[in-house]
């Protein structure tokens, strides 16, 4: 069933949002070679404790941690670990945020030192590629809109788009109708309508868009050992352009 949010719905998942901005500026700061993922998790789970917050993700379907971290090749929902970071890589950090009900969502792409010239490309093409997306995400558009908007212009710039995860409705639960693919054709798809609260978040690849599962039974990586990156944010569709809940610029 698709829900359409209330203002007071959306009022609450903005307060969400707003803890879940704090939290990416300050991992943005942590990051560097010689830091582990979980160390990241512990610090995010405190602040999210110290804020009267928890972290939805942790014990969803068994989940074990506040933050999903996926390295380099991973594509999503890396279990954070001891390893350290290392100079080069890059790491995506992807939480749920739950404040008195309020739930937001967003995933971003950290640069670990220096990375080298591609994977930069790769993570200006997939950050652009969702704002392509949110272009398309006003009422009235359909799904397929946003998904052409962001597969065009990834395909374009030669990289290749994730298609075994997409993104979702969100609120009051984690993962809510629709699905919001980041592929597929325009004028097609569930039309959008005012009050609908969903996430984009394209996953990007360098090489293949085809995944396999590690053994943990969670943690998706490339096929071909390629890097992915990912941005995602929590939005409110409007007859206009969509609020961004998750907004780390304004």
């Amino acid at each position: 069933m698709i829900t359409r949010k209330s203002k007071r719905e959306i009022e609450q998942m903005q307060k969400a949002g707003d803890l879940l901005v704090e939290i990416h500026k300050e991992i943005g700061k942590m990051i560097k070679p010689g830091i582990t993922t979980l160390e990241i998790d512990t610090f995010v789970e405190k602040y999210l404790e110290e804020h009267g917050a928890t972290g939805e993700q942790k014990g969803y379907n068994g989940y074990p941690y506040v933050t999903c971290a996926s390295i380099n090749d991973e594509i999503c929902h890396g279990f954070p670990r001891d390893e350290e970071l290392k100079d080069g890589d890059i790491v995506t950090i992807d939480m749920v945020v739950n404040l008195n009900g309020g739930l937001a969502d967003s995933a971003w792409t950290y640069a670990v030192g220096n990375v080298d010239e591609k994977v930069k490309r790769l993570m200006e093409v997939t950050k652009t590629s969702l704002y392509k997306g949110l272009e398309q995400a006003k009422a009235g558009n359909r799904i397929g809109d946003i998904g052409h908007a962001i597969q065009s212009y990834a395909e374009g710039e030669g990289f290749s788009v994730v298609r075994d995860f997409t993104g979702h409705g969100i609120g009051p639960t984690i993962h809510e109708d629709p699905h919001i693919p980041h592929f597929g054709l325009p004028n097609k798809g569930l039309r959008l309508k005012e009050g609908m609260v969903i996430t984009i978040e394209p996953m990007i690849n360098e090489g293949s868009w085809k995944s396999q599962m590690d053994s943990n039974n969670w943690t998706a990586r490339t096929i071909d050992k390629g890097r992915s990156a990912q941005y995602e944010h929590t939005i409110v569709i409007t007859k206009d352009e969509p609020i961004i809940l998750t907004d780390q610029d304004k």
